[in-house]
């Protein structure tokens, strides 16, 4: 790799990484409140990084948001839930690795014999299951406790049904987000680059 591919990629890592940061920090741009719902858009980001650069930046910028989800979960909680399970960095930060190297991966063999476009919309499908199934299956298997089970407003007999109906809510609501949203930017974008033979 030249030294100036090496500085478009990291410019390009960069952009994402900023995106992923404001994301974050803004209310209501990295997380919509929808009613009784809460949708996050962070995961669309990195399924993008993860098509358009590649898996390992795609991780990367998974990784970036799951660093301030950790980091925020100790200084700044989201949420009542945040400083009872995001300050395990592996439910924190190894989900949104995992988008990145599952979306990354999935696009790059369904491609390879499909369309670009079925390529990113299974990809965005993977990456949002990843995110949901990763994080609220941790949730069950390391903090089935009282105070996690009272912040979802339930007994911990009945965590597993609140975080399947979490799952079959914002995780459906989630996943059909980044199947409409990933094609409709990952697609031009790649267009372009190819065009423009990088």
């Amino acid at each position: 790799m030249t030294r100036h591919q090496r500085i478009r990629r990291n410019t390009r890592r960069a952009i994402f990484m900023a995106i992923i940061i404001i994301q974050d920090l803004v209310p209501f741009f990295g997380n919509i409140p929808l009613g009784p719902l809460s949708i996050t858009t962070l995961h669309v980001t990195v399924i993008l990084a993860a098509i358009t650069l590649g898996p390992g930046e795609g991780a990367i910028v998974g990784g970036t948001w799951g660093i301030l989800t950790w980091v925020r979960a100790f200084v700044a909680p989201s949420s009542p839930l945040a400083p009872l399970v995001f300050t395990n960095p592996l439910v924190a930060i190894f989900p949104r690795i995992m988008i990145g190297l599952v979306a990354g991966y999935l696009f790059r063999l369904v491609a390879r014999t499909h369309s670009q476009r079925w390529a990113a919309i299974l990809a965005a499908g993977a990456g949002a299951i990843t995110n949901t199934g990763l994080v609220l299956g941790m949730i069950y298997f390391f903090y089935r406790t009282p105070a996690v089970a009272h912040a979802y407003g339930v007994d911990v007999s009945h965590l597993l049904p609140a975080l399947l109906a979490i799952m079959a809510t914002n995780g459906l609501a989630e996943l059909v987000l980044a199947i409409i949203v990933v094609p409709l930017v990952a697609l031009p974008v790649l267009e372009v680059r190819r065009r423009l033979g990088q």
